[in-house]
């Protein structure tokens, strides 16, 4: 899976393998381009490389990191809910690949350089924006006007939907679009007696099965590509054996290599993209080997970038010519500028009473959702846009007894039966595009000899105040379920824990101030496309892998078009 030594030039390189670089692969191979795929990490094979059969007593320190370990290299890394020593091997070493922020305003970068990058590692709930959500920046006028609107997307969602497989319930609400859904997850007994009691106290709140890409009834074409039903065991962000949850190495990746038409480098660190000023073109990209460091360019008469937000910002800023002093297709000053993550780290969680007898079977890895109602359905008391919540229930194991004071047969017998219910509703609210959340790069260089970036991004005040509100909310709907013990959370105290980060390279209809038109083409090189989290215009407050999804199809299909027209 390398490049041939003698270097041919390719229709299309695609620069990452992740979320978005995966499907971008898929779909110009599939339309019959030679693609070379360009992944800056280390091969890893689907299934053989995974930790997901790996016995509990398997794991190295029960799962608990050195803390020493931590604080030399796996700092930022291990902020992420699924660091363990299961997992570390899909975590970047923070000392071995620096950033920086400025005092008093740090940003959690969470990585994985590896074949298939963070499609490994996501959360895999997957929500379409909508209508109001791509036209929120020309209603209110923060940001600029997304160049598209729902009806782009709509039939690109329905593409990637029904091959990714995204199990769901439809539910007919604008703000949150239904999909071509696998059968839902079923909700938890408490789920759906919470359920009801919220909509008979708000009935402009709608909840309903967490959406998410999990198979739960696999097609004909998920089952030609060896992917099976989810096994409910939890254990997905060690990599999914069973090919149940979506990635690149279990769906895209295979389904562009069944074309013929892909090659795949990797340990290949793009460093910056090839213009050339005559034609207006870019014609390639230069590489560094990571290993052995030495130099080479891969041409190409298209180039897509999908290195993930702050990366592929930091390939554009590094690709400075004469033409481009600031940065390739950085007219706008756009590039690096306008960053994005969701809130996060919000909500609350209390035991929730009764329902005794009742226990459910597996371990679910998905939840429940309670849509976006601020702004839409009911008003926000200063603030614009609005929030959502994932949410779940459980009951406590025989694992509540660590710490508790007791010895022997008494003691374990208390833990035979399970715990109360606990209830969680966690949410994510939306950021508003601020050009002074930025990437931008720094004197320092990495081993590679590449700028090292700095990110500056804060909260404003508008998202402050939403934040109050999605605690404040949370707490009362648990009190109105008659839940106990409740606890707010206090929020992520680093941006970046949502690793939703979006934004440096934004979509727009105006070359002065954005970076990409509607077709994810770069206003000043057309035959580059940017189609990873950097591309958005705005964030909502979905989810947003499903939409880079869809964008990464919909531009494949477009430039092929544009390719075969002589207009690229």
């Amino acid at each position: 899976m390398r490049a041939p030594a003698s270097n041919p030039t390719f229709d299309a390189i695609v620069v990452g393998s992740g979320m978005s670089g995966g499907w971008a692969a898929k779909e110009l191979a599939e339309r019959g381009l030679k693609v070379l795929v360009i992944e800056r990490g280390r091969h890893v094979e689907h299934g053989a490389d995974y930790t997901d059969m790996q016995n509990p007593w398997e794991d190295k320190n029960r799962g608990r990191v050195n803390e020493d370990e931590i604080a030399r290299d796996y700092s930022v890394q291990s902020r992420c809910y699924a660091f363990n020593t299961a997992t570390q091997h899909w975590w970047v070493n923070d000392r071995e690949n620096p950033y920086t922020t400025p005092e008093g305003r740090p940003f959690s970068w969470i990585r994985g350089y590896h074949l298939g990058g963070r499609s490994l590692m996501w959360g895999r709930q997957t929500y379409r924006l909508s209508e109001i959500d791509l036209a929120a920046n020309a209603a209110d006028g923060h940001g600029v006007d997304w160049p598209i609107r729902y009806a782009d997307l709509a039939p690109w969602y329905d593409h990637v939907e029904r091959f990714a497989g995204i199990s769901g319930k439809a539910e007919g609400l604008p703000q949150l679009p239904d999909g071509d859904f696998l059968p839902p997850m079923p909700l938890t007994a408490i789920e759906k007696d919470f359920q009801a009691r919220l909509k008979a106290r708000y009935p402009t709140r709608r909840m309903t099965n967490g959406r998410c890409a999990h198979l739960t009834q696999p097609t004909e074409e998920q089952q030609a590509l060896g992917r099976v039903q989810c096994q409910y065991r939890a254990m997905c962000e060690r990599g999914c054996s069973f090919g149940a949850y979506f990635s690149s190495l279990s769906a895209t990746l295979p389904a562009a290599m069944a074309t013929g038409n892909v090659t795949v480098l990797t340990d290949a660190i793009v460093e910056s993209v090839v213009y050339d000023a005559e034609t207006g073109r870019a014609t390639g990209v230069r590489v560094i080997d990571q290993n052995t460091r030495q130099r080479s360019v891969h041409e190409a008469r298209i180039i897509f970038l999908n290195a993930s937000t702050i990366g592929t910002a930091q390939i554009l800023l590094n690709s400075t010519s004469e033409a481009f002093p600031r940065g390739l297709a950085n007219r706008s000053d756009a590039v690096g500028r306008y960053l994005l993550d969701h809130m996060t780290g919000l909500g609350a969680m209390g035991t929730y009473p009764g329902f005794d007898d009742r226990y459910y079977r597996g371990r679910r890895p998905n939840g429940f959702y309670i849509a976006r109602y601020r702004n839409v359905t009911e008003p926000a008391d200063g603030y614009i846009r609005g929030y959502a919540y994932q949410g779940g229930s459980y009951r406590e194991t025989w694992r509540r007894g660590v710490g508790e004071a007791g010895v022997g047969t008494a003691l374990k017998e208390t833990l035979r039966a399970p715990g109360p219910w606990t209830m969680w509703l966690s949410g994510f609210g939306e950021m508003l595009p601020r050009p002074d959340n930025r990437v931008t790069l720094g004197k320092e260089r990495d081993r590679w000899g590449i700028p090292i970036v700095d990110i500056d991004c804060t909260l404003g005040d508008n998202d402050h105040r939403m934040m109050k509100q999605i605690n404040a909310d949370a707490k009362e709907m648990l009190e109105m379920a008659g839940c106990t013990n409740i606890v707010t959370f206090p929020g992520d105290r680093n941006i970046g824990l949502g690793v939703h980060e979006m934004g440096t390279a934004r979509m727009g209809r105006d070359p002065a101030t954005s970076v990409l038109n509607g077709c994810n083409q770069a206003h000043d090189v057309p035959n580059l496309f940017v189609t990873d989290g950097a591309c958005m215009t705005s964030s909502g407050c979905q989810n947003p892998s499903l939409t880079y999804m869809a964008i990464t199809a919909r531009a494949a299909h477009h430039a092929v078009e544009f390719l075969r027209d002589g207009r690229i």
